[in-house]
């Protein structure tokens, strides 16, 4: 991403050491603006150490799968000598307690996963004052509209969905006239979306390659806002990345499909974005995907069987770091890791491995 002046840097590492992160006063301004109609690059400049970031969603304790993300984001960056910054995505704080977010910490120092800042972490909660001042930035230049869909008229069978399942918005509320948009608020609060254009997005994931989506065809316009008030995702998570000055994004591939739609973000709200990695999911051993619902996999278990290092050398051990599943660290991962040992299919878990 674009670097921040010598004096910003400064900034930043003061207030971190001081434990004083603070949210929308610290704001880097980047390198120029990306051009329309161009290929989104994400080359880092080479003159400072890579930024990564925990971003973790504490809807319940971390599971196998989220530790995986979390050892491939540390790796990654410390391979590099880079640091690591943590922010909590509680958007929605009625499923993300914060007692969720404590044990995350706790978790993640306990295995040598500690981040290094901010003290306290971001949360996303928090925020909502920044991500407005982003939300009307983009509203003033007549992309954002209220939109009065139900769920299950999103839904319904002959809505446009993607081979994935995912559904395509069609633009149904977009040309709404004033009238429309007073009559139908007496009905429902309106939840926002922004209007995307019929434009190809393409980008070069740092593990899974080329990847490109048509923004029209492929995402449709998006959620900036619930009906409720709460932000969302895709906005939210392309200004705090930006404001923290993260320059690398490890992340499962189930968001992969999101990175365009974030670039295009980045672009129009004049930001330099990240580059990226996308890592396969972890599935457990019988295929299924792993949730927090999983409690035999969740850390709050696995802690009571077993030692950082040797959940370290397991997890290494899947995800192809190590040809054994000897316990280690991720101090001693960091010293050979590289992005080619780690497979770009899914993983299942060995029968028995945990």
């Amino acid at each position: 991403m674009g670097q921040a002046g010598a004096g910003e840097r400064h900034l930043w590492a003061g207030k971190r050491a001081a434990g004083a992160f603070l949210p929308g006063r610290f704001m880097v301004q980047w390198g120029k603006r990306m051009e329309e109609g161009r290929t989104l690059s994400n080359t880092r400049t080479q003159d400072r150490p890579v930024c990564g970031r925990f971003a973790p969603s504490p809807s319940g304790r971390m599971h196998l799968g989220n530790l995986m993300c979390c050892l491939l984001a540390w790796l990654s960056a410390k391979s590099k000598g880079g640091q690591v910054l943590l922010r909590i995505e509680d958007l929605d704080t009625q499923r993300c307690p914060r007692s969720y977010a404590d044990a995350i910490v706790d978790d993640l120092a306990w295995l040598g996963l500690a981040a290094d800042g901010p003290t306290p972490p971001v949360y996303q909660s928090d925020r909502s004052e920044i991500y407005q001042r982003y939300f009307d930035e983009l509203s003033r230049r007549g992309l954002v509209y209220p939109c009065f869909c139900s769920r299950s008229q999103l839904h319904a069978a002959s809505a446009p969905h993607r081979s994935d399942g995912q559904v395509i918005y069609a633009g149904t509320c977009r040309g709404l006239t004033p009238a429309e948009i007073a009559e139908r608020s007496k009905i429902r609060a309106p939840a926002w979306r922004v209007q995307v254009p019929d434009e190809v997005i393409a980008f070069e994931d740092g593990h899974m390659g080329h990847y490109e989506e048509n923004l029209a065809r492929d995402c449709g316009d998006f959620f900036l806002r619930r009906a409720d008030g709460v932000f969302a995702y895709q906005l939210a998570v392309v200004v705090d990345d930006a404001l923290m000055g993260v320059d690398e994004v490890v992340r499962g591939s189930d968001l992969l499909s999101s990175t365009p739609r974030q670039l295009w973000l980045y672009r129009k709200l004049g930001l330099t974005p990240p580059k990226f990695y996308h890592l396969p999911l972890l599935l457990a051993s019988d295929g299924r995907r792993l949730s927090k619902r999983d409690g035999d996999q969740s850390l709050e278990n696995l802690r009571e069987k077993y030692t950082p290092e040797e959940i370290i050398g397991k997890l290494a051990f899947a995800c192809g770091l190590q040809a054994s599943p000897a316990p280690t660290t991720p101090q001693a991962l960091a010293r050979t890791f590289d992005w080619s040992q780690v497979p770009k299919s899914d993983i299942v878990l060995p029968e028995n491995l945990f």
